[in-house]
């Protein structure tokens, strides 16, 4: 894997430590993200690019996947790359198509970010719709918190995850380094390929990569039924789950003693099942182009300078039966700029800080049948500062957030679409948060966190009416839907001697607008009418990690352990909330002998009763897995062989989280054994 440093927030740890930053996202703040002891013993170097203050102990957390652990977590979605995280479920809409939910929260509460700056796409309008991001070209991924958080808006108050690529190349090298990746699974067929290039020359770094992915059918423990053209009517395989994605990217970099300018065009495209029905498929493409640069003048007032910009092109063809249908497309820009102060001495500590503006705009468009929300323009302009004052063993943090948000429906240019609601409203969310950490002893050290957050409606939220097959639904929206509001505390401790380490936290966020898509009664041209609606909500629960060392000789035995709860109800109806992951354990016993490492755990996930009225409730199951990995250096390269096997006692199990669960009972359980080899070479 490259070496990969930032100027803009480096941090160092070494592979047993507790990652833990000032970054991340607005509400849920704090430690309750854990890194996995697991995960943690497979990182060498750990770079958190989110970290606008650099700091290596602060008040607030990240998990990072890098190198190893990302081998060992690494699937086809996002979401199903950190589902074993603490604190981390999947929307799981089949294998192609899953975002991360973060303590309970999905869709547009989870900011997913690539190199720091907007991800442009549709993939929060609709479970169906992928993330245009694969691992395979992806450096590290970064699931951030904290009131640090606040440059990215109230569209990450559940959380931040930022999936770093190295495309724009941040610190200056010469010579040649790169990476490949070939691999194979037999549970879906796959057969990937993957490889970043990077050279530098005097001035310059110059970036290359592409990957390709295929898969099959995913293969499941029990048969299923299949009605599309070509492929059996009953086999043990998910049907219409398929996929086959490709994409790459050039950039460059040109650095001086005090900055660094660079630019990157990358692209990407996936043709893939959407298992809620047989026969359709989804063909996706998305262009960006990003912009990135960093000033660090001499001046006793201003430490450094940077900005960020892109423009992404997105568009999606739904196809029933090779039929094309409903297109959806967005295309817009997202401006960031920063800028960090010199730190200031107040009394017997520092002030350090960053202050910044972003401007994003947005143009949506569905076209078709199935075009349940108008077009729409939106258009985001934000103001946000972040400060952080040290004293001795205790850090405060502070973070506030103004933004101006517009957002106008255009209805739909075909005469006959008539149902939209021509209207345009503005909002004004504030947001601001705080924390403090206090380190007690050497071995024990607390946190507190504390936040409010407001989020401006989306366009969707506010203006759908329309059929939607993936919710199995028709969608309606609330134009007078006014700003989601959540108050958050959440309270930590953790304790750390040598490999051994343990990390507790609980947390709460309560709403008095949350705003989501709830059932009623009414049935809209056959399919039943769900309506944006704001209601008062709380979330509730508990993270907690360890890992112990067994055995310290000319090998390593550590048993980790990790779990995790949530509680989501609508204070309105005393109902709960749907699609909240269960209670869920997980332990691993991790060995390291030379070369080697390798680990074997399972995950249990308990049954989920507590479901809304019209969900579907399910049971538990426990899911086994295995990784090995031998390291083989030779001149000049280093080879990583691994094998990897998910799902090893071939349980049969359904998601609690996903929503095909409820609405196409039985068709996407979730993937059965599979076997996976491959093997990575740096140089």
């Amino acid at each position: 894997m490259f070496k990969i440093s930032s100027r803009q927030g480096t941090m160092r740890a070494p592979c047993n430590a507790l990652l833990s930053v000032s970054a991340s996202a607005v509400v849920l703040v704090g430690h309750g993200f854990f890194a996995s002891a697991v995960l943690a013993q497979a990182v060498q170097e750990v770079v958190i690019t989110g970290n606008p203050l650099s700091k290596s102990q602060s008040v607030n957390a990240v998990n990072s996947l890098s190198g190893l652990s990302l081998l060992q977590q690494g699937q086809s979605t996002l979401g199903e790359t950190l589902n074993q995280l603490p604190g981390v479920s999947s929307t799981y809409f089949g294998p192609n198509a899953s975002r991360p939910i973060i303590r309970g929260f999905d869709g547009d509460r989870i900011r997913v970010l690539n190199n720091s700056g907007a991800s442009l796409d549709a993939s929060s309008l609709s479970y169906d719709h992928a993330v245009p991001l694969d691992v395979l070209t992806t450096e590290r991924i970064e699931v951030l918190r904290g009131p640090a958080a606040l440059q990215y808006g109230g569209s990450a108050m559940g959380g931040v995850v930022n999936v770093i690529d190295n495309r724009i190349p941040r610190q200056a090298m010469q010579g040649v380094a790169g990476k490949a990746q070939t691999q194979w699974g037999s549970g879906n067929q796959e057969r990937s390929t993957g490889a970043m290039l990077e050279i530098g020359q005097g001035a310059w770094v110059f970036h290359a990569d592409a990957f390709d992915r295929r898969t099959s059918d995913v293969q499941v423990p029990q048969n299923l039924p299949c009605t599309k053209p070509g492929a059996p009517e009953i086999a043990s395989r998910i049907c219409n789950s398929a996929s086959d994605s490709k994409g790459g990217a050039v950039g460059a970099s040109l650095f001086w003693d005090r900055g660094y300018l660079g630019m990157s065009l990358n692209s990407y495209q996936s043709n893939y099942g959407t298992v809620a029905e047989d026969a359709v498929t989804i063909g996706m493409r998305s262009n960006r182009t990003s912009l990135e640069g960093e000033w660090r003048p001499a001046s006793s007032l201003v430490q450094s300078m940077n900005f960020q910009a892109s423009q992404s092109d997105y568009k999606h063809t739904e196809f029933d039966a090779g039929e094309a249908g409903t297109l959806f497309a967005n295309k817009g820009h997202d401006v960031r700029a920063q800028l960090r102060h010199q730190p200031w001495h107040a009394g017997a500590g520092i002030w350090e800080g960053v202050w910044g503006w972003q401007s994003e705009q947005g143009k949506f468009s569905a076209d078709g049948a199935e075009a349940f929300a108008p077009f729409s323009n939106s258009r985001t302009n934000a103001l946000f500062l972040l400060e952080e004052y040290a004293v001795g063993p205790i850090r405060f943090n502070v973070g506030v957030r103004r933004e101006n948000v517009r957002v106008e429906s255009l209805g739909n240019p075909d005469p006959a679409v008539d149902r939209f609601e021509l209207a345009t409203r503005k909002f004004s969310p504030q947001s601001f948060a705080t924390a403090a950490s206090w380190q007690v002893r050497p071995q024990w050290r607390v946190s507190a966190n504390a936040s409010h957050v407001e989020r401006a409606p989306k366009d969707y939220e506010l203006f759908a009416n329309g059929p939607h097959i993936a919710t199995a639904a028709w969608e309606r929206g609330d134009a007078n839907l006014g700003l989601e509001k959540a108050n958050s505390l959440d309270v930590s401790a953790d304790w750390q001697d040598g490999p051994h380490q343990f990390k507790v936290t609980a947390f709460q966020s309560q709403f008095s607008n949350f705003i989501g898509l709830l059932s009623t009664s009414e049935i809209e041209e056959n399919l039943p009418l769900q309506v944006y609606q704001g209601v008062r909500a709380k979330f509730s629960g508990m993270e907690a990690s360890a890992q112990w060392r067994l055995l310290q000789a000319a090998s390593t035995l550590d048993w980790a352990v990790k779990a995790d709860s949530v509680r989501a109800q609508n204070l309105d109806t005393h109902e709960p909330l749907p699609r909240i992951s269960p209670l869920r354990f997980g332990s691993s016993l991790i060995h390291a002998s030379g070369p080697w490492r390798a680990r074997l755990g399972f995950d249990w996930h308990a049954a989920q009763n507590r479901v809304p009225a019209g969900s579907v409730t399910t049971a538990a199951y426990t899911l086994w897995h295995g990784f090995v990995s031998y390291q083989q250096k030779l001149t000049g390269t280093t080879l990583n062989w691994f094998a990897k096997v998910d799902n090893i006692s071939n349980q049969w199990a359904y998601s609690a989280t996903s929503i095909l669960t409820s609405t196409a009972p039985g068709k996407s359980p979730l993937p059965g054994r599979s076997l996976k080899l491959g093997v990575m070479a740096t140089f």
